[in-house]
C-alpha cells in the first residue's frame, strides 16, 4: 500500500531518534552487568527497528519486506530477553535468600523511631520482583515458547523464497506476532503483579511504557489478522507511540540502580523541563478553546476568544509565581520520578550557602530558620535558644508572630525529650498518635497551635542549644524517615553556626569589657591623686582650723567621702566587687528602694503582705539594681503614670516585679539590645550597662531577670532569687563579668 503522505517516515524517524538519546544515556552509566546489558540491547534492537521501519515508509510501503519483519522479530526479542531477566534474576534473588535463612520481607527490621520506615531488605529495593515459588516452571516456559516462536518465525521469513506459493501466508506471519505480542504482555502483567508494594513504585513506568506499546500492537495486529491487511493510519502511528514511551523507561532505569545503570537527571532539569512541558500543554488546549468560542460563540466570538485567553494567561502567571503551586509540583516531581525524596547534594550547597551568606540582611538566627525551612517549603518559623537563664526563649522569627509563652524551662519534659532522643517532631502527628512518641509530654502553647507543624532539635554535642519550629509546609507534605534525617544533619549543622555565633558575641562582649577595665585604670589614678589632696586637706583642717564645729562636720564629710572613694578603688582593681553575700531581707531592700525614689514622679507603689523573704546577696549591689530598675520605670513613665512593686514568695524562690504603665519595648529591642553592653538609648548620659549588669548579677546568684512589655502599654520586669534557707554557702561568682 502507497503512502500519499511521507507521515510513516517522520514517526518512526522520531521513534529512532528518541532511542538514540536513551541508548547514549544508558551507555553513560553502564556499569558491564547483566541486566542493564539486556536493557541497552532491547533499545539498540528498537534503533535498528525504527531505522528498518523509516527507511521502509520511505519507498512508500507499510510491512510487505522481510527486512521489515525481521527487524520486528528483532526488537521483540530484546525486550522479551530483558523482561525475562528481570523475572529470572528476581527468582535467583528469592531462592539465595531462602537458602541462606534471611529474614522474611515481614520479618524486616524497622528504623526506630516516630513514623519508622522499613529498612531497604533486597526484596524490597526498588524493581525487586518478589517471585513466588511456584512462578519456577511457567517461567521456563514462557522463556523456551517465546525462543521457539522467535526461531521459527524467523527460519519461515528466511525460507519463504523456497516454498511453494500456496504455503507463503500473511496470516501465519501475523498470527505468529500476535502471539509474541501476547507473551510480552504477559511477561509484563507477571512483573507488576509479582512485584513488591515498595518496587512498584520503581517499576511502574516500565510496565506502563511496555505495556503501552504491546497493547496498541496487540491492538492493531489483531485488527490486521481479522481483515487480513494492516492500517496504515495505525502502522504510521506507532512510531509516535514508542517515542512517547522512551521518558518512562528512562525513568525506570533512573530508579533501579541495580540494573547496574547509574542514571542520573537533575531534579532542577526534570522540575523546569516538567513545567515548560505543562505550561506548553496548557496553552495549546487554551488557544484551542479560544479558537472554538471564536468560531462557535457567534458577533460576540472574537470578545470570547480575547477575554479567555487573557485569563489563561493570569491564570498560568499566577501558577508561575504561587510559592505554594510550585513547592507542590515539586514534591510530585520528587516524589514519582526519583529514588529518593532529595537531591542531597544541591539540598546541602543551598543549605550552607543560606547560612553562609553575609549579605542577607537578616541575621544568622533568621537565616538558620529560613534554611530549615527551604528543606520542606515551610514559609514561617521561629527559633528558640538558651537566653544564659533557666529558660529556652524566642530569638528570631520568620513570617511567624509572636506565641503566647515567652519561655519554656531547659529542664523542662520538652527539653528533656529532645536532648535524650534528638528526633524531629511531627506536632500534629503528636497530638494525633502520641504511642509514636513515647514519653514526649508537649507543653499547652505548643500543643494547641495550629500554626505548628515540625520541631527540629539543635544539639551541639551532648548539649541541647535550642529548637527550631517550622509553620505548616506550602505542599502538603507527608513526613517520612529521610525528611527527618536531612532535617536532623541540617540541625547539627545550623547549631554549630549558632554555637560558633554565642562564643564571637562571648568573645566581643570581653573585649568590651577589657576595654573598659583599661578605662578603669585611668580613673583610678585620677581617683587615686583625688584621694591624696583630699588627706591633705583633712590634715590641714585638723592642724589649723578656727572654727571647731565647721571643721569638725567638714571633715566627717571629707573623711566619709574618702572612705567612698577608696572602696570605689579596691572595687574597680579587684574586679569582683561581690564576694561579700550574706543572708538580706529582700523587702526591706524594696521598702529602702522605694523611699529613694520618692523624690521622683510617678512615686512608686509597693505590694507585700510584710513577711521577710531572705535571700542570699551582697545587699549594697542588690539595692542598686532595685534602684536602676526603678528608676528606669520611671523615666519611661508619664509623671501621671503608675509604677508598681509586687513582692511575694513560694517554697524555692522569691519573686519581685517591677511594672509601669510606659511607653513600653517592642520584641526586637529586648532580643537585640535591652541586655546588649555598652549599647545604649540614653546618650551621652549612659553607657548602656545597667540592665546587663542587673540581669548578670542576679543570674549570679543563682535567679534571673525576665521582662514583658508592649509599647504603649508598659512594661513588668521580674527579679527571681532562690530564698536563703536553699542555700547554705555564699555563691562563687567567678563568672560574674558585671563588675569588668
Amino acid at each position: 500500500m502507497d503512502l500519499t503522505f511521507p507521515l510513516g517516515l517522520a514517526s518512526y524517524s522520531i521513534a529512532a531518534g528518541a532511542f538514540v538519546i536513551l541508548l547514549a544515556v544508558l551507555a553513560i552509566g553502564w556499569q558491564r552487568r547483566l541486566q542493564g546489558t539486556l536493557l541497552m540491547v532491547a533499545v539498540a534492537l528498537s534503533i535498528l527497528w525504527g531505522a528498518t521501519l523509516a527507511l521502509n515508509a520511505a519507498h512508500g510501503q507499510i510491512i510487505g519486506t522481510r527486512m521489515v519483519l525481521l527487524a520486528e522479530l528483532a526488537r521483540d526479542a530484546g525486550w522479551i530477553a530483558f523482561l525475562w531477566g528481570l523475572l529470572w534474576q528476581a527468582r535467583h534473588l528469592q531462592l539465595a535468600r531462602s537458602g541462606e535463612g534471611l529474614a522474611t520481607p515481614t520479618q524486616t527490621p524497622r528504623r526506630a523511631g516516630p513514623s519508622a520506615e522499613p529498612e531497604h531488605d533486597p526484596a524490597h529495593l526498588p524493581g525487586s520482583v518478589a517471585v513466588s515459588g511456584g512462578l519456577g516452571k511457567p517461567l521456563v516456559a514462557l522463556g523456551v515458547g517465546s525462543l521457539v516462536l522467535l526461531l521459527a518465525l524467523a527460519v519461515y521469513l528466511g525460507v519463504q523464497p523456497l516454498l511453494p506459493q500456496a504455503w507463503v501466508r500473511s496470516d501465519i506471519i501475523l498470527g505468529g506476532k500476535l502471539l509474541l505480542v501476547l507473551i510480552v504482555l504477559l511477561l509484563v502483567e507477571q512483573i507488576f503483579r509479582n512485584t513488591s508494594t515498595e518496587g512498584r513504585w520503581a517499576i511502574k513506568y516500565l510496565c506502563l511504557g511496555l505495556g503501552g506499546v504491546y497493547g496498541f500492537d496487540f491492538y492493531m495486529y489483531a485488527e490486521a489478522l481479522l481483515f487480513r491487511q494492516v492500517y496504515a493510519g495505525l502502522w504510521e502511528a506507532r512510531g509516535f507511540v514508542n517515542a512517547l514511551v522512551v521518558p518512562l523507561i528512562a525513568v525506570s532505569a533512573a530508579r533501579n540502580p541495580q540494573w547496574s545503570l547509574d542514571v542520573y537527571v537533575s531534579r532542577g532539569m526534570v522540575f523546569h523541563t516538567a513545567t515548560l512541558l505543562g505550561a506548553g500543554i496548557y496553552l495549546l488546549l487554551m488557544a484551542a478553546a479560544g479558537y472554538y468560542l471564536r468560531v462557535f460563540g457567534g458577533d460576540w466570538g472574537t470578545v470570547f476568544q480575547a477575554v479567555f485567553l487573557f485569563a489563561a494567561l493570569m491564570g498560568l502567571a499566577v501558577f508561575v509565581i504561587s510559592g505554594r503551586f510550585r513547592a507542590q509540583f515539586r514534591v510530585f516531581v520528587s516524589k514519582h520520578f526519583f529514588n529518593y525524596k532529595y537531591d542531597y547534594r544541591e539540598e546541602w550547597l543551598r543549605f550552607i550557602q543560606t547560612l553562609a551568606d553575609g549579605h542577607r540582611q537578616e541575621g544568622l538566627p533568621v537565616r538558620v530558620i529560613h534554611a530549615l525551612g527551604d528543606i520542606v517549603d515551610s514559609p514561617a518559623g521561629q527559633l528558640w535558644m538558651r537566653s544564659g537563664g533557666r529558660h529556652f526563649a524566642q530569638v528570631a522569627q520568620r513570617n511567624m508572630t509572636e506565641p503566647a509563652q515567652t519561655s519554656e524551662p531547659r529542664d523542662g519534659p520538652l527539653a528533656a525529650y529532645l536532648l535524650e532522643t534528638g528526633w524531629v517532631l511531627d506536632i500534629q502527628e503528636a497530638r494525633q498518635c502520641p504511642e509514636r512518641y513515647p514519653g514526649l509530654e508537649l507543653p499547652d502553647w505548643l500543643a494547641e497551635s495550629e500554626r505548628s507543624w515540625l520541631l527540629v532539635p539543635l544539639k551541639q554535642e551532648s548539649e541541647l542549644l535550642g529548637f527550631v519550629l517550622l509553620a505548616p509546609s506550602r505542599a502538603r507534605r507527608i513526613i517520612n524517615w529521610e525528611d527527618r534525617d536531612l532535617l536532623k544533619t541540617a540541625g547539627l549543622q545550623a547549631a554549630s553556626h549558632l554555637a560558633q555565633m554565642e562564643a564571637l558575641q562571648a568573645l566581643s562582649e570581653a573585649r568590651q569589657f577589657e576595654a573598659f577595665n583599661r578605662l578603669s585604670a585611668y580613673v583610678v589614678h585620677d581617683l587615686k591623686n583625688i584621694i591624696a589632696q583630699l588627706n591633705l586637706v583633712v590634715s590641714n583642717a585638723r592642724k589649723h582650723g578656727d572654727n571647731p564645729e565647721f571643721l569638725k562636720d567638714a571633715i566627717g564629710t571629707v573623711e566619709n567621702a574618702v572612705s567612698r572613694m577608696n572602696k570605689l578603688m579596691l572595687q574597680l582593681r579587684s574586679g569582683d566587687p561581690g564576694r561579700e553575700a550574706r543572708p538580706v531581707n529582700l523587702a526591706d531592700l524594696a521598702t529602702q528602694a522605694v523611699n529613694d525614689a520618692q523624690g521622683r514622679a510617678p512615686e512608686p507603689e509597693l505590694e507585700h503582705n510584710g513577711g521577710d523573704c531572705p535571700v542570699l546577696a551582697d545587699p549594697e549591689r542588690l539595692r542598686s539594681v532595685l534602684n536602676h530598675l526603678i528608676q528606669n520605670a520611671q523615666e519611661a513613665t508619664p509623671d501621671n503614670g503608675r509604677v508598681s512593686l509586687s513582692l511575694w514568695q513560694d517554697t524555692r524562690q522569691a519573686y519581685l516585679d517591677v511594672m509601669d504603665t510606659g511607653t513600653g519595648m517592642t520584641p526586637e529591642f529586648i532580643r537585640e539590645r535591652l541586655f546588649r553592653p555598652f549599647d545604649t538609648t540614653k546618650g551621652l548620659t549612659g553607657m548602656g550597662i545597667g540592665a546587663f549588669e542587673s540581669r548578670e548579677f542576679i543570674r549570679a546568684l543563682g535567679g534571673d531577670l525576665e521582662v514583658w512589655s508592649e509599647t504603649g502599654k508598659g512594661s513588668r520586669f521580674r527579679v527571681s532569687i532562690p530564698l536563703a534557707q536553699q542555700q547554705t554557702t555564699p555563691l562563687p561568682l567567678e563568672n560574674d563579668t558585671t563588675s569588668q
